[in-house]
């Protein structure tokens, strides 16, 4: 079973100073990327806010629909679900977002929340529910509770509890512990590791935190201006980052022990505005490694190295 997107754009419209229903312009959040996590493995997408990969995330959710390209379930594109086939895909993709506090309706119990995707006999839904919430750590007893009775991260497994209720394959995890204190961060970590071994489980991993990610991620893709600009095996890209971008984003997280060395790349200007994207490879205007063929042609998408891949004119 493969999740899979395939040239995936999704441009909006930039709505303000509209006349007759004509858009100004279009902001280009998602740009051409190809991706794919099959079961078992965790695909971590990193990069600065504003790179398009929370607006990738709502794609894979359905809760955008691509401008171009497509979103292929084990081959078929989404574009062409039955009813049946999207229930179906309902139940095998889920999602736990960044925020347990405005993810959880705080006026439903528990035991509600995480059965609202579920249309069993009721005796069977509270087995259920009961079985989930054992998974994630808390008492089987504890749906008849509401959420302002639990902290931040008894509430972020009630948030993983209720995407696996319905037994999914693939789970997107959209900043799982960012809101989280650094205490609890590992124990969330720790929890959806020990899920994904147990139950075979795929994740799509958005996140800030690059550590976080090197400890989920399987595999790695680098987001910047709407676009991948490098993927590959993690603890490779991490070790050996190819692409500027990535040398520079990688150079910013705390290293592994406080006493290893490290050098700073610290990058000028601003994320380009995605109304309006420069000509060429779209962080020439940043890259202290710019080459004049940068500014005139966009790199092409290659294998530079085994397993390694990259848009950049270095390869």
């Amino acid at each position: 079973m493969m999740l899979q997107g395939v040239g995936l754009e999704k441009h909006f419209p930039a709505t303000r100073g509209m006349r007759l229903g004509h858009a100004r312009g279009w902001i280009k959040a998602v740009d051409g990327v190809s991706v794919q996590v099959a079961e078992g493995e965790t695909l971590g997408i990193v990069g600065e806010s504003g790179s398009g990969k929370t607006t990738l995330a709502r794609i894979f959710l359905l809760l955008e629909r691509p401008t171009a390209g497509a979103l292929l379930f084990d081959g078929q594109p989404t574009e062409t679900f039955t009813r049946a086939d999207l229930a179906r895909y309902r139940r095998a993709v889920q999602a736990v977002f960044q925020d347990p506090y405005s993810s959880l309706d705080p006026r439903m119990r528990v035991e509600h929340i995480v059965a609202e995707p579920l249309r069993y006999a009721a005796g069977a839904v509270r087995e259920r529910v009961a079985e989930v919430l054992q998974q994630v750590g808390l008492r089987r007893d504890s749906g008849a509770l509401y959420p302002h009775e639990f902290s931040g991260g008894q509430r972020q497994r009630i948030a993983i509890a209720r995407a696996l209720v319905t037994s999914p394959r693939f789970i997107v995890l959209d900043e799982p512990v960012s809101a989280l204190d650094v205490s609890i961060r590992a124990q969330i970590l720790n929890l959806l590791k020990g899920l994904q071994e147990e139950l075979g489980l795929a994740y799509l991993m958005i996140s800030h935190d690059l550590a976080a990610a090197r400890y989920l991620a399987t595999r790695l893709a680098v987001m910047y201006a709407g676009r991948i600009v490098e993927t590959g095996e993690c603890d490779a890209v991490y070790t050996e980052p190819l692409h500027p971008y990535t040398q520079a984003l990688l150079s910013a997280a705390l290293p592994r022990h406080p006493s290893a060395p490290r050098q700073r790349i610290v990058l000028t200007g601003e994320v380009p505005n995605p109304m309006n994207p420069p000509a060429g490879c779209r962080f020439h205007p940043r890259c202290p490694r710019a080459m004049p063929q940068c500014r005139a042609t966009e790199p092409e998408w290659k294998e530079v190295r085994p397993g390694r891949f990259a848009a950049c004119f270095l390869y």
